[in-house]
């Protein structure tokens, strides 16, 4: 994998999923997420980071609760939201910032 600093100063938006495998919210999102990336197309990634696995950049972004959604463009958190949301709702998001 790329490095994370790296992946997040792409010209496209880069949607990062900070999640955890033991959040019961976190996997409600992954089918949201994976019909997001197949209407999206290469228009904007999607990251995911296990919060367990990489607790540094947990703590880098302040992550308190997952899972949290933090939209990057050229290296720069233009938007971010814990918790669950809406398929559409994240496009909405992804296509303001594109």
């Amino acid at each position: 994998m790329e490095k994370f600093e790296e992946l997040i100063q792409s010209e496209k938006p880069v949607l990062v999923d900070f999640f955890a495998t033991w959040c019961g919210p976190c996997k409600a999102m992954h089918p949201v997420l994976e019909e997001l990336k197949g209407v999206i197309g290469d228009a904007a990634r999607i990251a995911k980071i296990d919060v367990d696995q990489h607790e540094e950049l947990a703590a880098q972004y302040r992550i308190q609760a997952v899972p949290t959604f933090i939209l990057f463009k050229k290296g720069e958190a233009v938007w971010r939201h814990s918790g669950v949301i809406g398929g559409k709702e994240l496009k909405s998001v992804i296509e303001q910032n594109s």
